[in-house]
């Protein structure tokens, strides 16, 4: 029978879960179901169903990303996954051409995703936008540079004590780095239940103080699995999120990390690209850095989305766009950044840059450069400057970082 793809109802749910976790070759346990419960938007869950029985999904978040000076509504795209005996059916396909077409809709200039493998994805018009970067770093070797010295102290706090500093913290952050979604007490949660595990480490939640101020502007949530190989002790403690609001509160957080005792090494894997660690530690090549991609970024709508964000400087460029998968956006647009204002228009003047949606969708956060892509074959310079120029424009401090994945 053919392939019917159509939004679930309440009573789908637990199925079309049970549909995506096994496509990633896990059984989904009843509380890993009743955690996504938590923050799933049954309006915006679509399923691929096969005489009745679901064989595919796709889901959205509504989300506020931050992007370069502001913040925009943004489809998160998640739960995208296939049964193993409905594979190469254009299943997928199907899914993202509903969930883009349903973002559209919504009037969500961006959508965003994680990728499980970073081929699936170009097909559909996203970018590579933000790299995650991961640490490995033994506390023997983690001496910082000289001329630190402390500025705050730390206090272990209970999980429900923890979680308001915690997220007035993000907050902060959020707003000065693109590529973070807002949170919440109910994300906050669902965020601890997913990447902890029944029978795992339980948290710790560190929260760090300046010197003479009350309110947070730091925190640590971390785990310790113990080892003692002949009564020695090798404890790795495990981070799952670390980040501050000043330089200080920052270098005193991860140092009060490494200084635990009994403790052999110290990870963590979703660190952004430009890590301040890396330039405290007296031997940075011990943090064992590794980059791989992050969030990946599809502009819905490109005159929408290119208004949405703040630019570096003023300027104007042209660009000729292709978009093969929402051919809405295809044409030429004139970006221009002025003082009082973005305007993006459709235009008839010749392109300065001719590309894919997708070099917007990876140059959008600002940590991807256009004359990166350029090198790599994906842009072409039609005006000589242009390239530089976007640049320019599109460039932004600090690196987009999204600390979870979704």
């Amino acid at each position: 029978m053919s392939i019917e793809i159509r939004s679930i109802g309440e009573d789908d749910f637990d199925q079309a879960t049970r549909v995506v976790y096994a496509a990633f070759g896990e059984v989904a346990r009843p509380e890993s179901i009743r955690n996504e419960r938590r923050v799933a938007e049954i309006d915006r869950w679509l399923s691929a169903f096969d005489d009745g029985r679901i064989v595919g999904t796709a889901g959205a978040y509504s989300f506020l990303l931050s992007v370069p000076g502001s913040e925009v509504a943004t489809a998160g795209v998640t739960s995208v996954g296939v049964l193993p005996t409905h594979r190469r059916r254009g299943i997928n396909t199907s899914l993202m051409r509903r969930l883009l077409d349903d973002a559209r809709e919504r009037d969500e200039p961006l959508a965003a995703l994680f990728a499980s493998e970073g081929g699936i994805y170009g097909r559909f018009g996203f970018g590579l936008g933000s790299f995650s970067c991961s640490i490995d770093v033994e506390t023997e070797r983690s001496r910082f540079i000289r001329g630190y010295e402390p500025s705050g102290s730390i206090r272990l706090l209970g999980r429900e004590e923890a979680i308001p500093p915690i997220l007035a913290v993000h907050e902060v952050v959020r707003r000065t780095r693109p590529g973070m979604p807002a949170l919440d007490e109910r994300w906050m949660e669902y965020r601890l239940e997913h990447d902890h595990d029944e029978g795992e480490p339980k948290p710790f939640f560190a929260v760090h103080e300046a010197d003479g101020v009350a309110d947070a502007d730091g925190y640590a949530i971390y785990t310790v699995k113990h080892a003692w190989p002949d009564g020695i002790p090798r404890l790795e403690i495990s981070v799952s999120d670390l980040m501050a609001t000043r330089p200080g509160a920052w270098a005193d957080t991860w140092r009060f990390v490494f200084d635990h005792d009994l403790v052999r090494s110290v990870t963590s894997w979703a660190r952004p690209l430009d890590e301040p660690l890396l330039h405290l530690l007296a031997e940075p090549r011990r943090s064992r850095l590794t980059v791989r991609d992050g969030l990946w970024v599809r502009l819905v709508d490109v005159r929408s989305a290119l208004r949405a964000r703040a630019y570096a400087q003023t300027g104007r460029i042209v660009l000729n766009v292709r978009d093969p998968f929402c051919g809405w956006n295809e044409g030429r647009f004139a970006l221009e950044a002025e003082p009082d204002g973005v305007a993006c228009e459709a235009t008839t003047e010749e392109a300065d840059l001719r590309c894919d949606v997708n070099v917007l969708g990876a140059t959008y956060l600002g940590g991807v450069t256009f004359r990166q892509l350029a090198r790599a074959g994906r842009v072409d310079e039609l005006t000589p400057g242009a390239l530089a120029r976007a640049d320019a424009l599109f460039g932004w401090d600090p690196a987009p970082w999204c600390p979870f994945v979704f």
